[in-house]
């Protein structure tokens, strides 16, 4: 593995990290995805290290993906859920973090459903804290395992064009991939519902379209995400059934362009919603590919974030 170092003790969001911090964790994720491919996945590398999975928020493919990551690494595990914690009797996030701490933990994995928690905590406690997702502000390691996704299927990033398609406004996802796309040379365009876009958003440097068809004859990569109904305390939509028929990308939609575009999708896909079957189910989709290439990012993440703590340490 690389000797290099990344440029912070943290993974707290994209934007707070270098190019070449991503270029490392994605070559570093390379190494990583041959391992798990071997009939013997796990590696010694965390084996002295003890992290925590914090998840104040339901995961499924996040939290399991990280405790695979963090099990091939040999590292030992302490998962936490909030529904069956402290917090429910009022305990405030620093307590329980410090709690947490007091039993020898190296490492913090958090879900958070507060933006800037992470940040909150890295200014109150000592161990490396990586960013599982913070309310609707990022999401990191998701645009990673997504460059690095996109990467496998086109090569290099630069001056490719990528569309991210769907509810722009409360997504972390999209705003991570704007970062970590831009960093590598990307052109990025969103797509969606005047109500879901950002206002303002034009000043990261990313282009708008409310078309769809259009959108997809732009890009090279298409990035659909879901509508997140669970953040919305107003109505931005008038239904589901309006947005799949002005937004939802249909297979006769991608027989139209002359070229082949790429899909993906963060998960979980709302069938019939946001995405056809037979588009997610298609060769243009590298939606599992995602999923798989999720371990290995969180993998050089965690290994990278291993190798800054112990060299802090001498």
């Amino acid at each position: 593995m690389s000797e290099l170092q990344l440029s912070t003790k943290h993974l707290l969001g994209i934007k707070y990290i270098t190019a070449d911090d991503i270029h490392l964790i994605l070559n570093t994720a390379e190494n990583f995805k041959e391992v798990i491919n071997r009939p013997i996945k796990k590696v010694p590398s965390l084996r002295d290290i003890t992290i925590a999975n914090l998840f104040f928020e339901n995961s499924t493919r996040t939290r399991i993906s990280f405790e695979l990551a963090e099990k091939r690494l040999s590292a030992d595990i302490v998962n936490f859920s909030a529904s069956s914690s402290s917090v429910k009797k009022g305990e405030t996030l620093l307590d329980t973090v410090n709690n947490i701490l007091s039993m020898k933990v190296d490492m913090i994995v958090m879900r958070h459903p507060a933006p800037g928690a992470h940040f909150f905590l890295s200014n109150h406690i000592d161990v490396n804290i990586i960013n599982a997702g913070d309310g609707t502000h990022e999401h990191p390691t998701q645009a990673l395992l997504d460059a690095f996704s996109m990467k496998e299927r086109v090569g290099n990033l630069k001056g490719k064009k990528v569309v991210i398609v769907g509810d722009i406004l409360h997504s972390r996802v999209a705003l991570s991939n704007i970062f970590c796309l831009k960093k590598l040379g990307a052109e990025v365009m969103v797509c969606g519902p005047p109500t879901l876009i950002p206002k303002h958003i034009d000043q990261l440097g990313v282009e708008v379209e409310y078309d769809v068809k259009k959108a997809l004859k732009w890009c090279d990569i298409a990035n659909v995400l879901r509508i997140q109904l669970e953040r919305q305390d107003i109505k931005y939509i008038p239904s589901l059934r309006e947005y799949a028929m002005y937004y939802g990308i249909k297979k006769s939609m991608l027989d139209t362009l002359n070229k082949e575009i790429v899909i993906m999708h963060p998960g979980p896909i709302n069938r019939g919603v946001e995405l056809s079957s037979d588009v997610a189910d298609s060769e243009h989709s590298i939606i599992l590919d995602q999923v798989e290439n999720g371990v290995a990012v969180r993998m050089a993440v965690l290994y990278l974030l291993a190798g800054k703590r112990n060299l802090a340490k001498t």
